[in-house]
């Protein structure tokens, strides 16, 4: 069986507490290895079919703040800000191409095109250099982790869904009240490999065609 194709990568992480094992909407997690955190609440592991109101989740959030190590902060307008610089400078160092990215209050997503560098790298990455940013522009203080640690990928193997997925990512502001996010180091997607000028005849490319 041929290995997979993957074109590029949804990167999903969220902020520092903010999707716990035992959120009341469900989560990816097993286990609770947090003793005070796993009185909270049972484990469900996926996303639950029925799911919480807002004030459930918005009391769970209130009880856990109490027990974690460090204050569970959301992103406001300037942090977002600050840590799309942080993002950029990432980017722009390990030169990767980024097709979208929205940063909301607790969690961020981008979509960033095929590297030599795996999804997890791509996450620590990201992560540490907008971390380090939000430090330096005393958004949050040095010993705050900022984001929880790792996150979620998922492969993106042909065109049609990184496009369908760029749409996802931008239509969440909308969801909260707010504008969809535009930023200077979001490459415009041209259909990335079968963009303009790539080379028909390439085993990747025909491999793509067959499953457009």
């Amino acid at each position: 069986m041929p290995k997979p194709l993957v074109i590029a990568h949804h990167l999903i992480w969220t902020a520092y507490g903010w999707w716990l094992p035992n959120d009341p909407r469900g989560s990816g997690s097993k286990i609770v290895r947090n003793a005070s955190l796993a009185e909270l609440g049972d484990l469900h592991y996926g996303r639950r079919t029925n799911q919480p109101k807002k004030q459930e989740i918005h009391e769970f959030y209130n009880l856990a703040n109490k027990l974690l190590r460090h204050d569970l902060l959301k992103f406001d307008r300037k942090a977002i800000t600050v840590a799309a610089r942080g993002l950029a400078n990432c980017i722009t160092k390990s030169r990767y191409t980024c097709y979208a990215c929205t940063i909301m209050p607790d969690h961020v997503h981008l979509i960033i095109r095929k590297h030599k560098h795996t999804a997890e790298e791509m996450i620590e990455n990201l992560q540490s250099l907008s971390r380090q940013r939000l430090v330096y522009e005393e958004c949050r203080v040095s010993e705050h982790p900022v984001w929880t640690v790792g996150g979620w990928k998922r492969f993106l193997d042909r065109p049609s869904a990184v496009r369908r997925v760029i749409e996802y990512i931008e239509r969440n502001p909308l969801e909260i009240g707010r504008p969809r996010q535009q930023w200077p180091f979001v490459t415009l997607y041209d259909d990335w490999p079968l963009h303009p000028g790539h080379s028909p005849n390439s085993p990747y490319a025909q491999r793509l065609r067959a499953h457009r």
